[in-house]
């Protein structure tokens, strides 16, 4: 049997007076401010990723390729903490609301894999 999708469609005030509608269901999609950003920000990484890839086939300094590839992985790191942010600006807020506390073990679990990249 199929589980009903319970949806809560609400609004959120950002600092800057911006109010924006988003909606929860069973598969928790939902877009937030910072999703252009987000996006943008992926982009330039997997630019960065597709130069360094060219790099090692280019047989360049292996010096040159690491630091190269920290800075992709560093740009992956504030873009997580700006996914990071925003889920406990708006989400958790209303996991914590509506009394949801699979979304803060999802939540605790999450930033465990994020803190404790190997």
């Amino acid at each position: 049997m199929k589980d009903i999708i319970k949806e809560q469609v609400h609004a959120h005030k950002s600092q800057d007076g911006t109010e924006y509608v988003h909606s929860h269901d069973n598969e928790h999609k939902h877009s937030h401010q910072n999703t252009k950003m987000v996006l943008n920000r992926l982009s330039r990484a997997s630019g960065h990723l597709e130069s360094v890839k060219r790099m090692v086939e280019d047989g360049r300094d292996c010096s040159e390729v690491l630091i190269q590839l920290s800075a992709v992985i560093s740009a992956l790191k504030n873009t997580g903490k700006i996914i990071l942010k925003d889920h406990m600006e708006h989400c958790i807020v209303d996991a914590f609301e509506s009394g949801d506390k699979n979304a803060i073990e999802d939540l605790t679990k999450a930033i465990d894999s994020f803190i404790f990249i190997k």
